[in-house]
């Protein structure tokens, strides 16, 4: 693909539908221009072309056409794909959301915050669990795939892949790139990878200094953010088994837990992308939290009251003399059913930890074990992990395949949330509960 015949074809419409606009920019083997999409009402997006291997059209096309229907509010949508002739050369190309500016250019100017960088995690380690729970990986992750599309961070899309897949790529491998990486394989520790490449990067406008030819570890800048230097350490480790799980990752990331959850999502706070959070007041941002306060503590002390009037009536039917055909014991009172608050998602599915007798049997007392899941907008759990590894590997291993086939309600209006599932272990049996933390 020659610079000459990216400039003859802006103004060119590709297959008729997709006109070529402006030329955005170009790596070794694509380019990419401005474009509309019509057909969903999209005056601005992108359209990726390249050269179509005549071994492996059909293969790429379906491939983006699976990746079409992924859905998540940190991910760039596919809009379409196909094939078409330029030049007299015969192409692929994909239709995707236009991005307005990407990470790498903003560190072209300045280095991200501390802050803006903790602000930047949720969204990403979101749509990272998204794909690892589908057993899919990004697969690039790197400042240029950042991207920033109607005032929201979204990660770049065409390079997703099943993880485990082979590519019939031929490009050097990237500081970005695992050491494990060969022959264009992809896992989810390769994600892990390139997120703490990225870290480092945006933290320092200075990649890592690592040699691929020597086994060594990465060596840091120095100016990277203490607070981050354990988490980028472990996410560079060169035993992929060794890095984080993007479960431990959300959870050292995510907010505090809380008992009531918010009626409105909560929405990413990148300086560097202009979100709607940027833009409510202090003042806004204080009648919200008193509102909330006001509210909670209404719930409480209706709770209480109601409680206190169904006591009181209960000790008065016990004092009220009964006719002798009343004399019998009084049914019981049903008690309170649950002790999770009624405006929490619903559990609806508990999975119990299968231990065998002999395991049981040598138990003493109770043994918790807690495991951290992250569950989808369609209830399912998408990644687990060991919250409190406990005093037993078996259990632990135990409880984390029983977490997995936990089914929680819909919650259409969350990309994701963060629940902790309690399992405790006695001889007799196994009990469970589960606390929302977002």
């Amino acid at each position: 693909m020659t610079e000459d015949w990216t400039k003859q074809w802006e103004r060119r419409i590709v297959n008729g539908v997709y006109p070529l606009r402006r030329f955005l920019g170009r790596s070794d083997h694509s380019v990419v221009f401005l474009t509309e999409c019509k057909a969903q009402n999209i005056a601005q997006a992108a359209i990726k072309i390249m050269p179509a291997n005549p071994a492996l059209i059909e293969t790429q096309l379906a491939h983006w056409r699976r990746l079409a229907t992924l859905s998540h509010p940190n991910l760039i949508r596919l809009l379409d794909a196909g094939r078409c002739q330029l030049g007299g050369h015969n192409f692929l190309f994909v239709v995707m959301d236009h991005a307005e500016q990407n990470l790498a250019q903003i560190l072209r100017g300045r280095r991200l915050t501390p802050d803006e960088v903790r602000d930047m995690l949720p969204a990403t380690l979101d749509a990272l669990a998204y794909l690892h729970g589908k057993n899919l990986v990004q697969g690039a992750l790197k400042p240029a795939n950042f991207l920033a599309v109607n005032d929201q961070l979204k990660l770049a899309s065409d390079t997703i892949r099943p993880a485990g897949e082979r590519t019939a790529s031929t490009a050097k491998p990237s500081l970005y790139d695992p050491p494990e990486a060969k022959k264009g394989t992809g896992t989810t520790a390769g994600d892990i990878w390139g997120l703490g490449i990225t870290l480092v990067e945006v933290l320092t406008q200075t990649p890592p200094a690592w040699s691929r030819g020597r086994s060594e570890n990465v060596a840091l800048p120095a100016n990277l953010a203490p607070e981050f230097v354990d988490t980028v350490q472990r996410c560079l480790n060169l035993d992929p088994g060794r890095r984080p799980a993007i479960a431990e990752l959300v959870a050292q990331f995510q907010t505090a837990p809380v008992v009531v959850p918010s009626a409105v999502p909560p929405v990413i706070n990148e300086p560097w992308v202009r979100t709607l959070a940027t833009q409510i007041s202090p003042r806004i941002r204080f009648l919200v939290t008193a509102i909330t306060v006001g509210i909670i503590t209404l719930w409480a002390v209706w709770t209480g009251i109601h409680l206190y009037q169904t006591h009181a009536a209960a000790r008065q039917s016990a004092s009220t003399p009964e006719s002798p055909a009343a004399a019998s014991p009084p049914a019981a009172v049903e008690g309170p059913k649950a002790n999770i608050t009624p405006s929490l998602p619903t559990v609806l599915h508990q999975e119990i930890p299968d231990v065998s007798r002999s395991a049981r049997e040598s138990l003493r007392g109770v043994i918790n074990i807690a495991v951290r899941v992250i569950v989808d907008r369609s209830g399912n759990v998408v990644a687990a992990s060991l919250d409190d590894r406990g005093s037993s590997r078996q259990l632990g291993r135990a409880a984390v395949d029983a977490a997995k086939k936990w089914k929680f309600a819909e919650a259409p209006d969350q990309a994701s949330r963060v629940w902790l599932l309690h399992f405790n272990f006695t001889r007799t049996g196994t009990t469970a509960d589960a606390v929302v933390m977002r």
